[in-house]
């Protein structure tokens, strides 16, 4: 019985970090196609990289560590990989719970973003408003889920 138990939360700890990887993947994709699309536009050639394609693009690859770290600590069930995937996790959900907490108290949130010269933060900005009751249980969803 105690195998199988262990088995199935094996199981379950990688289905949850393939999940993880891969909205890991599309953000590291998606950063890409940003960077592609701002080295198109012939005046960005002298503007700086705007910050949130970095951040996106960290953002990615911290999910891919961590998701890495979630499958070694998944198959080899070893006391010190799982301390460090749940060091991963809990940072990463202190993050994702400071954002959600920003969203949901700050009325301003948009102010705390620097200024964008590209104005493609503005258009994301634009979809929030849109759409933040679709984005506001989303990032709750997330949150509850980790």
């Amino acid at each position: 019985m105690g195998r199988m138990a262990r088995s199935c939360i094996q199981s379950l700890l990688k289905l949850v970090n393939s999940g993880l990887g891969m909205a890991g993947i599309a953000m590291i994709v998606y950063s890409l196609w940003m960077f592609r699309v701002w080295l198109r536009n012939d005046e960005s050639l002298q503007a700086p990289v705007p910050w949130f394609i970095y951040t996106i693009l960290g953002l990615g690859a911290a999910l891919c560590v961590i998701t890495c770290s979630g499958h070694i600590a998944a198959e080899t069930a070893n006391g010190c990989c799982l301390y460090i995937y749940m060091a991963f996790v809990f940072m990463l959900f202190v993050v994702e719970a400071a954002v959600t907490a920003d969203v949901f108290l700050n009325h301003n949130w948009q102010e705390d973003f620097p200024t964008d010269a590209t104005g493609n933060l503005d258009q994301l900005k634009e979809f929030v408003k849109d759409n933040f009751d679709i984005c506001k249980w989303v990032g709750l969803t997330v949150v509850a889920v980790q």
